[in-house]
C-alpha cells in the first residue's frame, strides 16, 4: 500500500458490511507504522457498518501480535475502546470488539463494566454476537477472577440451551477453564482466534 492512504476509502472497501474488502492489506499498513492506528480506530466510530466493522476486524487481527508497540498502542485508548462497547451496534463492530477487548490490560472495574455489556449482548439475535459475548467473558476471567464462577455457570447453561455455536464453544472454554491455572495459557484468549 502506498505511504498515503484514504483510509476510510480502503475500509470502504467491500461487497456487504460483512465482506472482509482490503482487511489485510490495511493490517499490513498499520502494522508496518503503528503511529497509523489512531485513525483506524476513529474508524470504529462511522456510521457506515462495512467501515465500522473492517476498521475493528484490522485491530482485533493486529492485536493478536504480541508485539508489546502495538499492544501500547492500542492500550491508550482503552477507555475509548471500552466507551464504544456500549455504543456498538454494526454486527461486525461487536463481534470484534468482543475478541480484542479481553487483550488489553484491564482493572477489575473494567472487566466488571465489560461483562455487564457483553452480558446484553447475550440476547442479540445474531448467533456469533451472543458466541464471541461469551468468548470475551471467558478470557477476562484470566483479569478478573472473581468472575470464574459465574462465568462458569452462563456457560454452562449455554452449553445446554444456546444456539449450536454457543453449546460448542461453551463446551471449549469450560474444559479449558477447568484446567489447572498452571496448565492454562496466562495471556491472551483462552482458545481460537489467537
Amino acid at each position: 500500500m502506498p505511504a498515503k492512504v484514504d483510509l476510510r476509502a480502503e475500509l470502504a472497501v467491500g461487497k456487504n458490511a460483512f465482506h472482509p474488502g482490503r482487511v489485510c492489506q490495511v493490517v499490513e499498513w498499520i502494522a508496518d507504522v503503528p503511529r497509523r492506528a489512531p485513525a483506524l480506530i476513529e474508524r470504529m466510530w462511522d456510521d457506515d457498518a462495512g467501515v465500522a466493522g473492517r476498521a475493528a476486524d484490522v485491530l482485533e487481527r493486529i492485536t493478536r501480535d504480541p508485539s508489546l508497540a502495538m499492544r501500547r498502542l492500542v492500550q491508550g485508548y482503552k477507555e475509548e475502546i471500552i466507551g464504544l462497547l456500549s455504543d456498538a451496534r454494526f454486527a461486525k463492530l461487536r463481534w470484534n470488539l468482543a475478541l480484542t477487548i479481553p487483550r488489553m490490560t484491564l482493572t477489575v472495574p473494567e472487566c466488571r463494566k465489560v461483562a455487564s455489556v457483553l452480558q446484553t449482548w447475550l440476547d442479540d439475535p445474531s448467533s456469533i454476537i451472543k458466541t464471541t459475548a461469551l468468548h470475551a467473558m471467558a478470557d477476562l476471567t484470566r483479569q478478573n477472577p472473581d468472575s470464574l464462577p459465574e462465568v462458569t455457570d452462563l456457560l454452562r447453561i449455554a452449553g445446554r440451551s444456546g444456539t449450536p455455536a454457543m453449546r460448542a464453544r461453551s463446551r471449549i472454554l469450560l474444559k479449558a477453564l477447568e484446567r489447572p491455572e498452571g496448565k492454562r495459557q496466562q495471556r491472551g484468549s483462552l482458545h481460537m482466534f489467537d
